[in-house]
């Protein structure tokens, strides 16, 4: 019989329950898909329904993401993102694998493949690489006692901040639109009913877990992070959107730090590419992988 949908599962990551959702064909070899900051796994399901006969496809939510649990404390780092994505990857039980990842879910995936090169066979990173060094320097011209305190602030008002609840799904659908353009009325539609929860009242609310919205001020030094890029040894495709926000590294410099990775700018696209352009991601990634 032919599975229609992927089944629900979820794995334990430093005493946090966490959520991935599986496509089946578990004796293929798996692929990874890693979202990225406030978003969920169910983003990847276009992606998985096109590869799930040649790949044994699992999505994961982040801590603090889909239906994963948020941490006690609010405060999500890097480092514990590593962790869990390590701890995803030994739990599937057969690695190497590859990754697909997407914004903050690719900063993450291009340190685990640095750090654990065995359990990384190829890697596709969208707009993976955070800050460029323009927007580096600029923070950085605050001193960062400033940014601490504002991070401390910032964190005080997050405590009495209850989720935004919106009074119809169509409420939260037109936010969602309004975050990405690109996004036909299905794909929206569909990011929003797996983003969503609904509350005792009947509004609804997005399931990531508000203090996202407030992260530390600091993270590695970016000359250990520039070092990781370095240690990378897979196989790795970096892809663009051509309108996003974010800085291409072909253009910024930052991609002389990598050994071999390769680049591609997607037209009419912004930081969702791989929703935006999908047809010609899907294409690119067969042809990587």
């Amino acid at each position: 019989m032919t599975m229609l949908g992927p089944t629900s599962q979820s794995f334990i990551s430093q005493r946090l329950r966490l959520h991935y959702v599986d496509w089946g064909n578990a004796d293929k070899t798996p692929l990874l898909l890693v979202h990225g900051g406030r978003d969920h796994c169910r983003n990847w399901d276009w992606v998985a329904q096109a590869l799930r006969d040649d790949w044994h496809c699992v999505a994961m939510d982040h801590r603090g993401h889909g239906d994963s649990e948020w941490v006690s404390d609010g405060n999500y780092t890097a480092t514990d993102m590593i962790y869990d994505v390590v701890q995803m990857i030994r739990q599937l039980d057969k690695s190497p694998v590859t990754i697909v990842a997407h914004s903050m879910g690719g900063n993450v995936c291009l340190r685990v493949a640095a750090l654990f090169p065995e359990l990384v066979s190829k890697l596709v990173v969208i707009e993976g690489l955070g800050p460029s060094p323009a927007v580096q320097a600029e923070t950085e011209k605050t001193p960062y006692r400033e940014r601490l305190r504002e991070w401390v602030e910032k964190k005080h008002k997050s405590a009495g901040r209850v989720p935004r609840r919106y009074a119809t799904i169509e409420q939260a659908l037109a936010r969602m639109r309004e975050e990405n353009t690109y996004l036909t009325e299905a794909q929206a539609r569909h990011l929003t009913v797996h983003g969503v929860n609904r509350n005792e009242d009947g509004t609804y609310s997005w399931k990531f877990d508000p203090h996202l919205n407030n992260w530390q001020p600091h993270d590695a030094e970016r000359v250990g992070i520039e070092d990781m890029w370095s240690a990378i040894k897979c196989p790795t495709l970096l892809l663009y959107g051509a309108d996003s926000w974010a800085s291409n590294p072909a253009k910024d410099g930052r991609l002389r730090h990598f050994h071999s990775a390769e680049i591609i700018e997607f037209e009419n696209a912004g930081h969702w590419l791989h929703h935006d352009q999908f047809d010609r991601f899907v294409t690119t990634l067969r042809e990587f992988l």
